[in-house]
């Protein structure tokens, strides 16, 4: 209990004085203060994060959900990252294939129940592998949706007992393609093909004219489903 009520004051501490820190300082901090213990996660749909991350960090730990659903070019976009920047590439996978998840759940479970879906190949197998960190940080940023605008750089998941770390929250648009312009960042080639919010290929499209991108239009297409459950 004690341990919980330290990383949840260190958060709303860090949080605050984090705040309008430059990114590079909010990572710095992470790897200060808790070392090892510390993992970035990444999508694949860019590597701004890890790039960012290995300078501060080289070699630190970064986590990749494979949930047998992903486009071919996130699985490159991942080998790509892995052969070209210092970092631990892990690779995290769901307890069942998508076979044996068809043969318990029944085909498609990611029409009829995308909810369960994800919870079954995105949330348990990332809840898993943060069992061995006391923070990670992600690629949110504020201005990619509604539900993520209020994102601190540093937070508190009463859920997992975690502290959440978003170095990039208050980065716009025009910071990532800056960034990414500046060092070469390797990016996920469906950004270039009408795609601004990459996921798993069964429940992602692109976006089209007079799409506001914002609102995450290419996932979920045609529900009130905005995001996958580990971020809440």
């Amino acid at each position: 209990m004690t341990v919980t009520v330290d990383l949840e004051q260190l958060s709303q501490r860090a949080g605050r004085e984090l705040d309008a820190a430059p990114a590079q300082e909010i990572v710095r901090w992470a790897v200060r203060t808790f070392g090892a213990r510390f993992a970035v996660a990444s999508s694949m749909q860019d590597a701004v994060l890890v790039h960012l991350a290995s300078q501060v960090a080289p070699g630190v730990d970064v986590l990749f959900l494979d949930t047998g659903y992903h486009f071919a070019e996130t699985l490159g976009t991942r080998d790509a990252v892995a052969a070209t920047y210092d970092v631990n590439l892990i690779t995290l996978t769901p307890r069942q294939t998508v076979a044996e998840q068809d043969a318990s759940y029944g085909l498609k479970l990611h029409d009829r129940d995308p909810d369960r879906c994800c919870g079954l190949r995105k949330v348990a197998p990332l809840d898993r592998a943060l069992a061995r960190y006391d923070a990670w940080a992600t690629g949110l940023r504020r201005v990619e949706a509604p539900t993520r605008a209020g994102t601190p750089v540093v937070s508190y998941d009463p859920r997992r007992g975690k502290v959440n770390v978003a170095p990039l929250a208050a980065w716009s648009d025009a910071d990532v393609e800056d960034y990414i312009a500046e060092h070469g960042i390797l990016i996920n080639p469906l950004l270039t093909a009408g795609y601004p919010s990459i996921g798993c290929a069964p429940c992602t499209r692109a976006v089209a004219a007079g799409e506001d991108p914002g609102a995450r239009a290419g996932r979920w297409a045609g529900s009130a489903k905005t995001e996958c459950g580990i971020h809440r």
